[in-house]
Formats: structure tokens, C-alpha cells, sequence
């Protein structure tokens, strides 16, 4: 077993998953990354850190998250963090509702909350014995009513939900946090001219996020011992205004 702390961020060969690896890295961490598609990038990132490791694989649908979890314990017997980043959207206006369907929903949903909780109840005794934590990666759609589509902004309303209850249950041992960032620089949101320059006239800051600004604030959650069961805005003070 190593004496490194471990974490394992999902979703995490760009954006904010990519900020977290690197950050936890820097810090001392072994770090465990993850990707559905990008195999390569996910190669190559774990790759370029000390003692990392590459674990492929979705995380909804059927995927085999207790094996995945067993991946990281073969190779450093111990996880002390678990970030749920991995995430997944349609962007659909919100007044079209006829264009949300049920199958848009469940697609969703699959990966931002079913995907995210069948990792978490995996990783759970291992995370209990390291007197670990949580940290999932939500949005402000979950707090307000914006947000790429509306079954986007529901499965992250239950993601933030879910975060609750799950920290209520699992304290002392284990802690659980979400962030929920506002419009945050990535390949997702590269086209997003307009809601970006609306940001940056609205919102205090007067800026869109970086990937390493989220990637902070989940390292402070991760690392402060007394916070659990909440979801912390990172938005620029976006929420102030709405």
C-alpha cells in the first residue's frame, strides 16, 4: 500500500476533470484518471504523472464500476478521494419541451446521477477505511433555473440532492461535497459566445471560469475536514444576480 493519499477523478482528459488530475498530482496525490472515448488522452495524461494510472470506461449505462474501483486498489491499496466528474448533456432551449424527451433524460441522467451513484456506493468501503471523501461535480442548473436543457439541469438538481443525503448517512467516516461551477471555459462551452459575454457584464468577477478555478475549489473540498453534504457555487458570483 502506498503512503500517497490516492484519488480517482472521472471524466478527466479535459476540462475540469483534466485541472483536477494535474492539481491533485502537484500536491502529492496518486492520481487514477478516467475516460469513456478519449483513450489516448487518458493514456497519455496518466502517462505524464508520477505513479498514475489509466482506467477506462463509461460511467453510466452498464458500466463495471466495482471493477473499476478494484483497479485503483490492485495498484496502491487505498482511495481517499473520489471525484465524480464525468458528466453529459444535449443542449436543448428550454422552452422547447418538446424537444426534451424521456430518452434525452435517461441518457442524462445515466451518467450524472445513476452513473455517479453506482461509482460512489463502489467506491464506499474503500473510502470508509481511508476516512476518505467525495467531491461530485454538479452545476449551478442544479441550484437555478438555467442551464443547457432542462434534463440537464434536473439531473444535476438530483446530483446536489443526492450529495445531501448521501453525506447525512455516510459521516462520520466518509464526507461528501458537491461544487457546482457557473460557465466554465472547455471544449463544451467553446461556442458559447453569447452567454459568455453575458457573464462577463453580469456576473461580480466580470469573467467566464477556467477548468483550474473548479479544480481548486474541489481540492479544498477534498482536503477541509469539516464540511460535508455541500454544494458550493463557483460561478464568478453569477448566482448573486439571478
Amino acid at each position: 500500500m502506498t503512503d500517497a493519499p490516492v484519488v480517482f477523478v472521472t471524466g478527466s482528459t479535459s476540462g475540469i476533470g483534466r485541472a483536477t488530475a494535474l492539481l491533485f498530482a502537484e500536491r502529492g496525490y496518486r492520481v487514477a484518471v478516467n475516460s469513456s472515448r478519449s483513450v489516448s488522452e487518458g493514456e497519455a495524461l496518466a502517462q505524464s504523472l508520477p505513479d498514475a494510472l489509466y482506467v477506462p470506461g463509461a460511467i453510466g449505462g452498464d458500466a463495471d464500476t466495482d471493477s473499476m474501483v478494484a483497479k485503483v486498489l490492485d495498484r496502491w491499496g487505498r482511495l481517499d478521494v473520489l471525484v465524480n466528474n464525468a458528466g453529459f448533456t444535449h443542449v436543448i432551449p428550454h422552452h422547447d419541451l418538446d424537444a426534451a424527451t424521456v430518452e434525452i433524460f435517461r441518457d442524462i441522467f445515466d451518467v450524472n446521477v445513476f452513473g455517479t451513484w453506482k461509482l460512489s456506493v463502489s467506491a464506499m468501503p474503500a473510502l470508509r477505511a481511508a476516512s476518505g471523501n467525495i467531491v461530485n461535480v454538479s452545476s449551478i442548473a442544479g441550484l437555478r433555473p438555467t442551464g443547457s436543457s432542462i434534463p440537464y439541469a434536473s439531473s444535476k438538481a438530483a446530483l446536489n440532492h443526492l450529495t445531501v443525503l448521501m453525506a447525512k448517512v455516510t459521516g462520520p467516516e466518509v464526507r461528501v461535497n458537491a461544487v457546482c461551477p457557473g460557465l466554465i471555459d472547455t471544449t463544451w462551452t467553446q461556442d458559447w459566445d453569447v452567454i459568455r459575454q453575458f457573464v462577463s457584464a453580469v456576473a461580480p468577477l466580470k469573467r467566464s471560469g477556467q477548468p483550474e478555478d473548479v479544480a481548486a475549489l474541489i481540492y479544498a473540498s477534498a482536503t477541509t475536514p469539516y464540511i460535508t453534504g455541500q454544494c458550493v457555487a463557483t460561478d464568478g458570483g453569477l448566482t448573486l444576480t439571478q
